[in-house]
């Protein structure tokens, strides 16, 4: 790492509009100054007043993911270091298993089912193995997911899930088209607490961390991202999804408003 703080995955990871002066004389009428100061109060041009109409229409189709998983724990506590076969089990040897769970958030892309999120949500690691994968609908819904694809490199993953009826999706945006400065919103699943939603703007366009690979070019934001919100969708304000919440730089753990998502 070559800064203080890491990136770290987000996996289980508006200020005030100013207002110029409007010139009027001190003597102006009651009436022009209630009228200013509504205007003072009101967002400058361009400005949403309100996500929640957005948010409305497009929260039915992000979804908290959760993987279970077993463990493979050795017996022996010393195996895998020098004295790993001196009290009678052989060096990694024996052992049991111990469940465990990742949490993430992802968003549907079709009407039948397909769900994207990022790979390290879906992924286990070390001595574990995947056992099952769950996909969760804000209603509490759960439905079995089955792994489609996945590219660990640019660190994505393309699920399946099935139902009788055609599921809520969203579209994917153009993110060239994305400036620093826009509004945006993310949606996910931080901490467990699903159906999350925060906004800020985008910082930066294609930054490079310094992780290094092919993929290593990020929208940055400022909108809040933690734990659990790897693998949701970041929208425009025409509800396009333009990135995929992936990671953060935090000297905590949690979000700093430094937040990182695929394009």
């Amino acid at each position: 790492m070559r800064y203080a703080y890491a990136v770290t995955s987000a996996l289980l990871l508006g200020g005030s509009a100013i207002v110029l002066a409007t010139g009027q004389p001190l003597g102006a009428q009651v009436a022009q100054n209630d009228q200013s100061a509504m205007l003072a109060a009101a967002p400058r041009p361009g400005a949403p007043m309100s996500f929640a109409d957005l948010t409305e229409q497009l929260q039915p189709a992000v979804v908290n993911i959760s993987t279970r998983q077993r463990v493979r724990v050795p017996n022996n506590p010393f195996a895998g270091t020098p004295f790993g076969g001196l009290f009678g089990a052989p060096e990694g040897g024996g052992g049991g298993t111990r469940e465990a769970q990742s949490l993430g958030s992802g968003f549907i892309i079709s009407a039948d089912g397909y769900v994207v999120t990022n790979n390290h949500v879906i992924a286990a690691e070390g001595n574990a193995s995947v056992e099952s994968i769950t996909v969760t609908m804000p209603d509490g819904t759960e439905y079995p997911a089955r792994l489609i694809g996945r590219d660990p490199q640019s660190d994505l993953a393309v699920l399946k899930i099935s139902g009788t009826r055609p599921f809520p999706f969203v579209r994917f945006g153009d993110s060239t088209k994305t400036r620093v400065g826009d509004w945006i919103i993310a949606i996910g699943n931080p901490f467990g607490l699903g159906g999350t939603v925060t906004s800020g703007i985008i910082s930066a366009v294609y930054r490079n961390t310094g992780q290094g690979g092919a993929y290593d070019r990020y929208l940055q934001t400022d909108a809040a991202i933690n734990r659990g919100n790897s693998g949701g969708p970041m929208f425009d304000l025409n509800g396009n999804v333009i990135g995929i919440n992936n990671a953060i730089i935090s000297p905590t753990g949690g979000s700093v408003g430094i937040g990182f998502a695929i394009p």
